[in-house]
């Protein structure tokens, strides 16, 4: 079921936007200027998207040697969301970036269906991030039974938090929340807060995005950005 929108949030659409071709392993952003740092909400929920394409105002792309990206809205028994379904290997990271802002202190959400995956499973959010090589994860993998958080610097990734978990290895949709404030983090799984850490790497605005690993095909939807305003 979709949530309720609203009216008090700002409805942000990228059905106009047009969907950038880039370099396959390069950096997938250009510089951010003051004006490109969002100061309204975002939600998007994928209904407006065409099936089997990949939607606009986003780019797939990876963390490492170049494989397979296979980044589409689908048909969920009458819903609709985004879905990876490449099936990939070893440490490489499926991204799908939102390209029309970059947000600094916010808190973000995105509902979250892992469908198949061997090698792995699950997904998660991405967000103050820079190119294909530097940001911050959080992801749920129900194979393993627990909840991260990474950061990946220069394409290396590092765990900074974990915990266990159940949640997420029926198959049913579950909700993954972070909060980014200055350099403090939170993140939850539907609304139990899990994991809280403090972090410096990344302290300016960067775009956000969805992610797996490897042959983790998951389906995501109701991806929601809602700035803090100090």
């Amino acid at each position: 079921m979709k949530k309720i929108i609203f009216p008090a949030i700002t409805f942000v659409s990228f059905i106009a936007c047009t969907n950038t071709a880039l370099s396959y392993g390069n950096v997938t952003s250009i510089s951010l200027a003051a004006e490109d740092i969002s100061s309204n909400d975002t939600i998007i929920n994928f209904e407006n998207y065409e099936v089997d394409k990949l939607p606009n105002g986003f780019t797939q792309t990876a963390t490492g040697k170049q494989q397979t990206l296979n980044w589409k809205v689908l048909n969920d028994n009458g819903n609709k969301a985004v879905a990876q379904l490449a099936k990939n290997k070893g440490n490489y990271f499926n991204l799908l970036v939102l390209e029309q802002s970059s947000y600094e202190n916010f808190t973000m959400s995105v509902r979250i269906k892992a469908v198949a995956g061997n090698e792995d499973r699950g997904g998660g959010l991405v967000w103050r991030y820079i190119d294909n090589n530097n940001y911050y994860i959080a992801r749920c993998n129900p194979l393993e039974k627990n909840f991260r958080f990474y950061r990946v610097v220069n394409g290396n990734r590092k765990q900074l938090k974990s915990v266990n978990t159940n949640i997420g290895t029926s198959g049913e949709w579950f909700t993954m929340t972070i909060e980014m404030n200055g350099n403090k983090i939170s993140c939850s799984l539907n609304e139990n807060k899990m994991i809280e850490a403090t972090d410096e790497t990344y302290t300016k605005a960067g775009r956000v995005g969805l992610w797996s690993k490897a042959d983790a095909q998951s389906y995501f939807d109701d991806l929601s950005v809602k700035i803090i305003n100090e």
